[in-house]
This record gives C-alpha cells, structure tokens and sequence, in this order.
C-alpha cells in the first residue's frame, strides 16, 4: 500500500512546484520512508552486523525466490557484480545491444573486469530470439573468448519483455552452458504491469539485479540475487570495489519501505504515463507510438529544430524534460500526479498553438 506522500491538489499554489520528467531516479524520499530512516537500526555490513540490511537482503531473495542477495550503491554497480560473479578475465558475455549494461554502464564488465561483452542486435521490441543466442557462442577456438553469460533486460526503455521469449532463451542459454542475469532495474514496473509476481518473471534467470532508486523511489542503492555462491562471490568482489559499506541500514530502510509500499503504486506511474502519451499524441508536430508506452515511459519524436525550443518554454513554465535523442524521454514517477500530466500537455499544447 502508497504511504500517501502529500500531493498538490488542482488550483493549489503548490502546483506551481518543479514537474521533474527526466527519469524516475528524481524522486524525493517520502515523509513516511524518512521516518523509517531514521529509526533504522543499524551495524557495520562489512562484518555482517546490519540488521537492516540483512532483512533487505532476505526480503529481495525470497521476492525473487533465489538463495540470497548483497545489497550495494547502485544499479551499474549491482550488474558489474553480477557479470564478474559468472564471468572471468577474457570470458564473453552476449547481450542485447540496447541493453543499459552494453550502453549506459561505461562497459565496466571489460574495463574492471576484462570481461568481453558480444551485442547482439536487438528487434523493435527491444528483444531477442534464441537462435541469436546459439549463432553467438563461440566455438572451443583459442583465437576465441569463451562465451559463458547472457546478459538480459527487463524492462527496456518502459517495455515489458515478452515473458515466453526470455524463458526460452534461459533455456537456451543453460543449454548450452550459459549462465543468465537479468538487469531488472525496473522489474517491477514489468511484474505489476502483468499482474504477475517478480518470482514468476525470473524463475529461469540466474542472477537479477533490481534497483531502488528508479520507480520504487528510495534515494540510493540497488540489490542483487541469485545462488548463494555467487553471492558471496558478488560481496567479496563488492569489497574490492570499494563498494563495502558501515551503517548503511540508514539507507537500506529506505529500499525496504519501497518494496513493502511502492510496489503496487506504480500502477499510478503507468496509467499517468498512458495518459500524458495520449494528451500528446494529440497535438500536431509530436509523434507517440502509444503501442510502446507500456509502463512508466513516453518517448516523444519532436522536430530537432523545436526539442531545445520547447524544452526551455517547458522549463520557464517549471516543467523539466531531458535532452533525450531522436526522441524526449518523459518518466512518470512517485513524484508527478495526474494533475501534473495535465499541465504537462496543457504547456506542450500552449508552445505548439503560439
């Protein structure tokens, strides 16, 4: 249940606050998730001695149904883990070539870990297919890497993969010696979409690294699971990483609150993102494909001459977007209410009619 954070009732003075779309990492700790930070008890998780964490850990394992779980800063750090604790120097990992972990991760996997990453490319849904997946294996070839990781997604820039397909390429995967993990930043945006529970979307995957701080709102950090072994391989390499931490359970009661009160809520985040998809879609000079809004994303094809044009008129008017390409990326979060959304396009409306 939502821990009813205060939100700007229509025609107050505090609709004129900050409207923040630029992704769901913005948001603001509630006063309720405050509360529970500062009544954390806590120890030092180097020795194991947070209690907090400890129950966060637990209760991200038994969400997901995996052994255990290591807590860490953030979500690039969680999946560079998650890959060195299947991977070894000149080992290769195949994944999709839109994927965070091959774009948006500054392809720490090859720079810390010297662990090679093989794109493979991906459909219009952002998926792949199994034969794709075999094609990649490299062959028992010293002039080769020796494949031993997919790397997966889900969701993709706001689209829920299809759960059928990444069953069969876990399949595929273990099959021929594969490991799997799953960069599930936004997992749960994908489990509540479906209706379906985290558990079920991961049963085959191996490792999954979920984040706290994108739409379930916490400040800081992220969580990865999977066996045991790797587990432990994952917190001892998190040491070496610089990423051992002391009374952390200030945080983590933060990540913990957002899975027992945020979760549901994002069926929020989604409806307001179909929404302001729709408003859009509506006015002449924006494209929408209203197909892909799925979850929390709308992406906006804006002529390249008006994007910085509108995004100032926007930003005068308290209304922030970013400089996303081809297309504006829009987020809906914890933070924007429907009313939001309704000065959002009523702006956007007001720029096109001048």
């Amino acid at each position: 249940m939502y821990d009813g954070m205060t939100r700007a009732a229509p025609g107050s003075a505090s609709t004129n606050r900050t409207i923040d779309l630029r992704s769901d990492t913005v948001t603001q700790p509630t006063a309720a998730m405050r509360e529970v930070m500062a009544r954390a008890e806590v120890g030092d998780d180097v020795y194991g001695e947070d209690p907090t964490i400890t129950a966060l850990e637990t209760k991200v394992a038994a969400m997901l149904g995996k052994e255990a779980a290591v807590y860490v800063t953030s979500g690039t750090q969680s999946n560079l883990l998650g890959v060195l604790a299947h991977c070894q120097r000149g080992d290769e990992y195949l994944i999709g070539d839109v994927y965070h972990v091959y774009q948006y991760e500054a392809l720490g996997t090859s720079v810390l870990g010297g662990v090679a990453a093989y794109p493979l490319r991906t459909d219009p849904s952002h998926g792949l297919d199994p034969e794709q997946v075999v094609a990649g294996i490299k062959p028992d070839d010293a002039h080769k890497p020796i494949t031993k990781l997919l790397c997966l997604e889900n969701t993709v820039n706001g689209r829920v993969q299809d759960q059928s397909r990444i069953e069969a390429l876990a399949d595929t995967a273990h099959a021929n010696g594969l490991a799997v993990h799953l960069d599930g930043a936004r997992l749960m945006n994908a489990a509540v979409k479906q209706g379906r529970s985290p558990k079920d979307l991961v049963a085959k995957i191996d490792t999954v690294s979920i984040c706290l701080s994108k739409g379930l709102g916490a400040p800081v950090g992220s969580v990865l699971s999977g066996p045991a072994e790797h587990i432990r391989t994952a917190r001892r390499l998190r040491k070496m990483l610089g990423g051992g931490m002391r009374q952390a359970g200030v945080i983590a009661a933060a990540g913990l609150h957002a899975l027992e009160t945020h979760v549901e809520r994002m069926a929020e985040d989604h409806s307001n993102a179909r929404r302001l998809a729709e408003g859009l879609a509506g006015i002449e000079g924006l494209t929408v494909d209203l197909d892909a809004v799925q979850t929390n994303m709308v992406f906006v094809g804006v002529e390249s001459d008006r994007a910085d044009p509108l995004r100032v008129f926007l930003a005068e008017r308290g209304i922030v977007i970013g400089r996303s390409r081809p297309e504006i990326r829009m987020v809906t979060h914890l933070d924007v209410t429907t009313e939001d959304v309704d000065r959002v396009v009523e702006s956007v409306t007001e720029f096109y009619g001048r």
